[in-house]
């Protein structure tokens, strides 16, 4: 495992990558007995992804993520360059449309939240983060007198630029106030360092503790690095927001499976609502394909793909009250019964309760 977790690193690939790909390399050695990855080949591979589907019913993307797991094992750590290894099947992924609240929702939502995880929803909504990439803002990022936010490191270690709303800016400034006041006191108590990316803390030694690279978001609690003795306080967790979400939605009564990522499609279809282009959402998203961000385009205007039903039709709707009021009404029980055997006590004359009349049966005399 620490070869695996080697070549991880040194190929820079994200936190939550190497812990994926770890995982699964473990589970899949567990899977065989705990028999070393270099004695088995493409007859366990292929029954380890077999059983994640048939047994353990997993989603097409969790399957592929463990087949790129073990791809990445063979190739880049035990260098094994078998045409096999290319050859497993991937999982076919299954179209999902997001799950969208309206605006009136969106507020409702918000409105049934309180304290930092609001201020935290609210800056999703407004600006199309990510739940991971929200928690992580640095006091730096922030730029009040452009109105804007850079988000660093996002989904492929991309930096780029999204707005910071003018709604937004009285309460994160407040926010902020108390913020400072526990840095503030954490320095009184020699504390006050927050973890640097990359090697910034070899290169700059005390950036660590200065205001700029605080958390806009810490923790409530702190912890102590056992080599080094300091005491860290990391940014609030990504569960705390999630949490907060669900029961905000629950207490707003929404029938819908609401969860942070649940605010950034919102935001990215109110803005397609209200006619900003599909690039320029890319570009605030962060997607690198453009083909990622016209999923969204599934609710313009209003219904399915924007499609009126031909039943709300002005015209349809006026031909509809013109109709004969005699084929709303329920046929006699005698088209049902034959002549004599109508029983004793019919059911009483509810239309909702009586059996259809066929269209194709013409209406007789009696009728």
């Amino acid at each position: 495992m620490d070869e695996v977790r080697s070549a991880l690193q040194t190929r820079h690939y994200s936190r939550r990558t190497q812990q994926a790909y770890t995982l699964w390399v473990r589970r899949f050695i567990l899977s065989q007995g705990k028999r070393h990855p270099a004695e088995m080949g493409e007859a366990e591979v292929r029954q380890f992804l077999s059983a994640l589907a048939t047994e353990r019913r997993v989603a097409a993307s969790t399957q592929n993520q463990a087949r790129a797991a073990l791809v990445f094992l063979y190739q880049q750590v035990l260098m094994v360059q078998a045409p096999w290894v290319e050859d497993i099947v991937r999982a076919k992924r299954t179209y999902r449309l997001p799950v969208v609240m309206s605006r009136s929702e969106t507020a409702a939502v918000l409105q049934q939240m309180h304290g930092t995880a609001q201020i935290m929803a609210a800056l999703m909504y407004g600006t199309g983060m990510r739940v991971n990439e929200c928690c992580s803002l640095r006091i730096k990022d922030l730029d009040f007198e452009r109105g804007e936010i850079i988000i660093r490191s996002g989904k492929g270690a991309r930096d780029r630029r999204t707005m910071l709303p003018q709604a937004l800016q009285p309460l994160l400034q407040e926010h902020l106030k108390t913020v400072r006041v526990r840095y503030d006191r954490d320095i009184t108590l020699s504390a006050g360092w927050v973890e640097l990316p990359g090697a910034l803390a070899s290169k700059y030694p005390n950036a660590g503790r200065e205001w700029a690279w605080q958390w806009v978001f810490p923790a409530t609690r702190t912890r102590r690095d056992p080599q080094t003795g300091r005491l860290y306080r990391h940014h609030l967790h990504e569960s705390v927001v999630q949490s907060a979400t669900h029961e905000g939605a629950l207490r707003a009564g929404l029938a819908k499976a609401v969860s942070c990522h649940t605010f950034r499609h919102s935001f990215a279809t109110h803005l397609l609502e209200d006619g900003y282009d599909i690039r320029t959402i890319q570009e605030l998203l962060g997607h690198a394909d453009v083909t990622t961000t016209m999923i969204y385009t599934h609710v313009l205007n209003r219904g399915a793909a924007g499609v009126r039903s031909p039943m709300d039709r002005p015209d349809f709707l006026r031909s509809l009250a013109r109709l004969d009021p005699r084929n709303a009404l329920p046929p006699p029980l005698s088209r049902y019964f034959p002549q004599g055997n109508t029983p004793a006590s019919p059911t009483p004359e509810v239309p909702y309760l009586q059996p259809p009349r066929h269209p194709w049966t013409p209406r007789t005399d009696e009728e």
